[in-house]
């Protein structure tokens, strides 16, 4: 099997074999924008579960519980507030955390009461704290700036570096595109959105940007002096780039989501509900999604771009009328090599052809 995927990865490299993802970009762009469109209406209907630092309320965690049924904690803070709908989470085997609205220091005190008496535990093992309003907001703020700096220092350096807006803006796109999948997921599942969460996707941002750095750093390398010849489009040279990138990405995706998959297991199934298993789903989340937008949205977003500079499509428009010229003579139809050199009988996702010899 190792064999074969080496093989497999071999023959991307080379050209011999290719997926012509450039070509079909615009099934890719469908895809992103249904996936997008989704996620809005998913946040939409089920909303988005802020965490008690960014809401703002009291917080009681019970340690070494009898039991960990829910509906105790429920019932005990309804006991004190009737109009209360407090959130109930397990913490690991024998704890539990509740969180309510801002409460008074008495019905602090009562819910305590209640809690210790209705999991078995003296008051000592029931936690109390509380988030004021104006801290949550402060977190938000301070999030929403992260992300905005985050954003723009990307865009800098990537047009610096590359010497093209457009590879800063499709990367940007794609960023965008990663964010609001990872937020959807967020929403569809329920779990709450905390600062490990922001921290988890400002983190799996930089994972994404890295990913699509390095595929544009071999566009960048396949295309440079691309008007010089007149068998290859940007278009193709760029494919061919995400074709040599590919089995890279999936191999470093795969040995980063391994590790934290295991963490989110452990954080959901064993720990239960807390800064691990937030910070974990959305690293698994938004890795897996970025490893997928640097392959088959970014780079494609790119050529679109690209198209648009008179320069690339007169050049464009050229080598295809070349071709059907070449073609109509009975020669086949060529890829550019990773080398800059042209490979003669080969074609997006085709194996080698035989030149035809002319009939005198």
């Amino acid at each position: 099997m190792m064999a074969g995927f080496s093989q497999w990865g071999a023959d991307l490299y080379t050209g011999k074999k290719s997926y012509d993802i450039v070509g079909k970009r615009k099934r890719f762009y469908i895809a992103a924008i249904a996936a997008v469109v989704l996620t809005i209406a998913i946040i939409a209907v089920r909303g988005i579960n802020f965490g008690i630092e960014f809401r703002g309320g009291s917080q009681f965690t019970i340690t070494n519980a009898t039991t960990t049924d829910q509906q105790l904690a429920i019932d005990a803070v309804n006991a004190v507030r009737s109009d209360e709908v407090p959130r109930v989470s397990n913490v690991g085997s024998n704890a539990l955390r509740v969180q309510t609205s801002e409460l008074t220091d008495d019905e602090v005190t009562e819910v305590r009461g209640a809690l210790a008496k209705a999991y078995g535990v003296p008051e000592t093992e029931v936690a109390s704290s509380f988030v004021g309003p104006t801290w949550g907001q402060d977190v938000s703020k301070k999030a929403i700036t992260g992300l905005v700096v985050f954003l723009l220092l990307v865009m800098v350096v990537m047009s610096i570096y590359f010497r093209a807006w457009r590879m800063a803006a499709a990367a940007i796109i794609a960023l965008f595109h990663d964010l609001i999948v990872t937020i959807g997921v967020y929403a569809l599942v329920g779990w709450e959105v905390t600062p490990a969460t922001v921290i988890g996707l400002l983190t799996i941002l930089g994972y994404s940007i890295y990913d699509t750095v390095v595929v544009f750093d071999k566009v960048r390398e396949n295309t440079e002096g691309v008007t010089e010849q007149q068998l290859a489009t940007y278009g193709e040279r760029a494919n061919l780039a995400v074709n040599q990138t590919m089995v890279r990405s999936i191999n470093t995706s795969v040995v980063a989501l391994l590790p934290v998959g295991s963490i989110l297991f452990i954080g959901a199934f064993v720990l239960g509900a807390g800064t691990l298993r937030d910070i974990a789903l959305s690293l698994f989340v938004g890795m897996a999604v970025g490893a997928y937008s640097s392959i088959f949205l970014a780079t494609p977003l790119e050529v679109s771009l690209r198209m648009r500079e008179p320069r690339i499509a007169e050049h464009t428009a050229k080598v295809l009328t070349a071709r059907e010229g070449r073609v109509r003579d009975g020669e086949a139809p060529a890829l550019a090599s990773t080398s800059g050199q042209i490979l003669p009988g080969h074609h997006q996702g085709n194996k080698a052809q035989p030149k035809r010899s002319k009939r005198k």
